[in-house]
């Protein structure tokens, strides 16, 4: 098969390599249908990650076809159309049990194109399959489901979860590439007051208007912090930001 390989900081290729197999029970292949590059990839390419070995498949986000299961998966079978977690669970330990799956002792969290090949590939081989993938309904499209993956439940639990936004609230998001336009999709979830978002490009606070943002900023011209102190029931005068 076909896939992106690192090859050391500054150095990938389009590889002819192995089709993956199944190791243990608990696995699929998964044939790849649609994969994305994340913001995590270029940081492996720059050599940021130093865990990813050379010779490791990269991308942890995609949406595919099962072609094979392991004996003990239950939940999924042949021929499933399937979004892929970039976070693989275990579900036996103690933080699976807890929900906190990105820190999976028990052989999961991120493993995908960092500690495992990854989903950049022809086809994937997909631990602990039960608990890390998510049957796609039918009439959906890949591009429907595929910032599922990754880039919009990110946002959503590490922005606005752990942020506390309620309603009423006045929310600044600072950045609006993907991750920041995710944030403004699922903040709204909440009903906040105002979404603020700030950033440098003009096309990227034309896309958060579209996505949802009440009020934008263009750092470049204007002050953010006195900007949003300035906003009806925004942040008081003496507050933080």
């Amino acid at each position: 098969m076909k896939a992106l390989v690192y090859h050391g900081p500054g150095q990938k290729s389009w590889d002819t390599v192995p089709d993956p197999a199944i190791q243990v029970a608990t696995d699929v292949i998964v044939k790849i249908d649609m994969a994305t590059i994340c913001g995590t990839d270029l940081h492996i390419l720059k050599g940021d990650v130093p865990a990813v070995k050379p010779g490791t498949i990269l991308g942890h986000e995609a949406v595919g076809t099962i072609v094979e299961t392991g004996t003990a998966v239950t939940k999924f079978k042949i021929g499933d159309h399937v979004l892929i977690s970039c976070i693989s669970a275990c579900g036996s330990c103690r933080y699976c049990k807890e929900g906190h799956y990105g820190q999976c002792v028990g052989g999961g969290g991120w493993i995908f194109g960092h500690k495992i090949d990854g989903l950049q590939a022809d086809y994937a081989r997909v631990p602990f399959a039960d608990n890390s993938l998510y049957l796609i309904p039918s009439g959906l499209s890949d591009e429907q489901v595929l910032f599922l993956s990754d880039i919009l439940p990110t946002s959503f639990e590490v922005g606005v979860l752990n942020g506390g936004v309620k309603p009423g609230d006045t929310v600044a998001v600072i950045g609006a590439g993907p991750i920041g336009l995710a944030a403004v999709m699922t903040a709204k979830l909440f009903t906040p007051g105002k979404i603020v978002v700030i950033d440098l490009a003009d096309a990227r606070l034309a896309k958060a208007k579209e996505f949802g943002a009440d009020v934008t900023t263009n750092t470049s011209r204007e002050d953010p912090g006195n900007h949003v102190r300035a906003l009806p029931n925004g942040p008081r005068a003496d507050g933080p930001v």
